[in-house]
């Protein structure tokens, strides 16, 4: 266990599971004091606040679906109050909806944008208010954002290239102010929505340079960089870690 991130505070929505949850556990095992959201797993959530508690940092879960603008200022605002404060936000809640563009429901669309698109400007926007020179804001954005090598991805593709404008416009507002934004583009990882002996998973292993899915620590293990002193100058990129699904 390193003290990389000793006395900082994080708020990683959607931090229940999954990708979400490895992000939870690498920031609390180098020290930071962790808040979480999630939207409807209470006893998942609480299972990874203890996780992290048992490293000896503060960890709470939240309650609040991405898709509602009023509950992710109210989870920032718990963040801070909780923690004292903020120094790292990872925007990591997203939603996947897919279907032919014939069919494809108005309602689902503005899900996808409330939760991959919205959400993450409106906590930016809460977070910074508090954020000092040093802070950190990591998004968790998709490969299929450069590319998206099958039907029915339409909204979802537009939701996560739609972040990367959103961190080179924001990169520019904050650079002055000493913090960081940035996405990290994962391609096929390996979790409980996603199994790497799924449906779908011969197909995307093929179109893969390293023919395996990645795993959650290896995007935990990114996020940790950007969120470091070690990343300092880097702002406003989207990093690919896809396995050279996009190459």
């Amino acid at each position: 266990m390193s003290d990389t991130f000793k006395n900082k505070r994080a708020l990683v929505t959607g931090g229940s599971r999954g990708i979400g949850a490895a992000i939870v556990k690498r920031l609390a095992s180098e020290g930071a004091n962790v808040a979480l959201t999630y939207t409807s797993s209470p006893d998942q959530a609480n299972s990874v606040v203890h996780l992290a508690q048992s490293y000896g940092v503060q960890a709470i879960a939240i309650q609040a679906d991405s898709a509602d603008a009023t509950a992710v200022v109210a989870a920032v605002e718990k963040t801070v109050a909780t923690l004292g404060g903020i120094d790292i936000l990872v925007n990591n809640a997203g939603v996947l909806a897919l279907g032919a563009i014939d069919d494809f429901s108005l309602a689902d669309f503005d899900r996808t944008f409330a939760v991959n698109v919205r959400a993450v400007f409106v906590a930016t926007q809460a977070a910074v208010k508090h954020m000092q020179p040093g802070g950190r804001i990591i998004n968790i954005g998709s490969t299929n954002a450069e590319r998206m090598p099958f039907a029915g991805g339409s909204a979802y593709a537009m939701s996560k290239s739609a972040l990367q404008g959103l961190v080179k416009g924001i990169a520019r507002d904050l650079g002055s102010r000493g913090i960081t934004i940035n996405n990290v583009q994962p391609g096929p990882i390996a979790t409980d929505m996603n199994p790497p002996d799924g449906a779908s998973a011969e197909m995307l292993t093929k179109l893969m340079a390293i023919p395996h899915f990645g795993n959650v620590e290896d995007i935990a293990g990114m996020v940790a960089y950007l969120a470091s002193p070690e990343a300092g100058f880097v702002t406003g990129a989207s990093l690919m870690i896809d396995g050279g699904f996009s190459a």
